[in-house]
This record gives structure tokens, C-alpha cells and sequence, in this order.
């Protein structure tokens, strides 16, 4: 869970957040073109840094946070190594490990969890309703996908709280185990997800009425509390982006990164 709500107080979260949305989407479409361990690990380390000194966010609640991104590196690792074809480095019937399998499979690992720490920072501190108003007036987005990216947005925040709520719920009604603590089964597990499912729903279907009742998008808006792209958003942008340029460069000195060529 990614904890509760957002911190606002920060050198990230003053931050200007179309910039903070380019600067995420230039550095995830460029780790896409790594295939090496090492480079992503550094990236992952600079950015668990920046969000954890520039975001305030306490390491506890991005380590928490990173778990989902977590789970599907570790899948895609474990399919490399047990799949991929090469030199084989270990065998025991027909499971065989090779090395291309573990460097291929720990660099898409560690590619997952570098964008995942990326992603992760910009959820937690970029409000919704800010992040709609900048859309709108920085990046000229119509009214209509504003404000349905904004709903969209602070659904995904309450998902933690959300949860949170369903399991206590269903925790009062769990059977216990002799020891005094409640007995998790996959079924309520599964009961857990279903109802969260349900409720994302609703809550949806309530917002576009709600945002539907109000014409939203059949005049033009007005800004409440506009938010401009300033001086100091533009350093932000060029020192992140610098930062990932000259990481790359310096393994592609070293002889350390790689390119899809790896994948095949």
C-alpha cells in the first residue's frame, strides 16, 4: 500500500507536474532500450535517493510501495532463467540455468523496479487535482480527459485506504487462529480483491455522473489556482534527464550496457 495520502511539503512535490509526467515517460520509454544489470541498478539507486530526499517520502512507504513492481520483477527473472537459451551454467534434469538467462532476466528485473521507484515518486507526490490543472493549462489537454484523468488518478490513490477498510472488514468475521490472530486463506484473499473491484466501480460510475451533471467540456473552463511552468521546474526537468543521460553514457564507456540485441 502506498500509505496515507500524499506528501506536499517537499522539492518534489512543488514541482510542476506535466514536467514531473515528461520527465517519468523520457526516462521509462529510454530504460526500455536497456538490457543490462547495471545501469537500471543505478538508476533505481538515484531515483530511491531522489524520492526519498527530495520527496520526503519515508523508505518504508516506498519499499511498501515498490512491492507490486516487486513481485512481477521476480516472475519475469524467474522466466529467464529457467527459459532462455545459452551457455549453460547449472542443470539438474530439465531445469537448466544459463547465463544469458540470469543477465538478461536481472536486467529486466532490475529494469521493472527502476521505473517502478520513478512511477512511485511521481504518485506520491503529485496531488490529482494539480496535476489535472496543470494538464489543462501546460500541456493544453481539452477539458473532458482532464477531469477524467483526474478522477481516474484519485481512484488509484484511495485503492491503499480502500483495501485497508476491506480487510479490516473482513477480518472481524475471520476465523481465528489459537494463538489470538486472524487466519488469511487465499479465498479471502479473493473475496478482498473482488469487493475492491466492486467498489472502484461504483465510485467510478459515481464520478462520471457527478462530472457529467456539471457539463464538463461544453464551454470553456476557467483556472482557479493556475499553475505555470517555472524556472526552477525547467532545472528540475534538465537535471533528471541529465543525470539518466549521463548514467547511460557512462556505462556505454565502460562496456557495460547493452541493447535489445541482448534479447536475442
Amino acid at each position: 500500500m502506498l500509505g496515507p495520502g500524499v506528501v506536499r511539503d517537499s522539492a518534489l512535490a512543488r514541482r510542476n507536474p506535466t514536467v514531473k509526467l515528461v520527465v517519468l515517460f523520457v526516462a521509462s520509454v529510454a530504460l526500455l532500450f536497456v538490457l543490462d544489470p547495471v545501469t537500471p541498478a543505478l538508476i533505481c539507486a538515484a531515483g530511491l535517493i531522489g524520492v526519498v530526499v527530495g520527496g520526503r517520502v519515508p523508505v518504508r512507504t516506498v519499499l511498501r510501495a515498490q512491492l507490486p513492481f516487486l513481485v512481477f520483477a521476480f516472475g519475469v527473472f524467474t522466466v529467464n532463467v529457467l527459459s532462455r537459451p545459452g551457455t549453460v551454467l547449472w542443470q539438474e534434469g530439465f531445469i537448466r540455468i544459463t547465463v544469458e538467462g540470469l543477465v538478461v532476466g536481472a536486467a529486466l528485473a532490475l529494469r521493472t523496479l527502476a521505473i517502478g521507484i520513478l512511477a512511485i515518486g511521481f504518485v506520491l507526490t503529485t496531488d490529482s487535482l494539480d496535476l489535472m490543472t496543470s494538464l489543462h493549462q501546460n500541456a493544453r489537454l481539452g477539458a473532458r480527459p482532464s477531469y477524467a484523468l483526474m478522477a481516474g488518478y484519485r481512484l488509484l490513490q484511495q485503492l491503499p485506504e480502500d483495501w485497508a477498510a476491506i480487510g479490516a472488514a473482513q477480518s472481524v468475521r475471520a476465523p481465528l487462529r489459537r494463538d489470538g490472530t486472524v487466519r488469511r486463506t487465499p479465498a479471502a484473499f479473493g473475496r478482498a480483491a473482488f469487493a475492491l473491484l466492486v467498489l472502484s466501480i461504483r465510485r467510478g460510475e459515481r464520478m462520471a455522473q457527478s462530472l457529467e451533471s456539471r457539463g464538463l467540456g461544453l464551454a470553456p473552463r476557467t483556472v482557479w489556482h493556475p499553475i505555470r511552468v517555472t524556472p526552477l521546474d525547467l532545472v528540475f526537468g534538465a537535471t533528471v534527464l541529465a543525470t539518466l543521460a549521463a548514467v547511460i553514457t557512462a556505462a556505454a564507456l565502460l562496456g557495460l550496457l547493452s541493447g535489445p540485441a541482448a534479447l536475442f
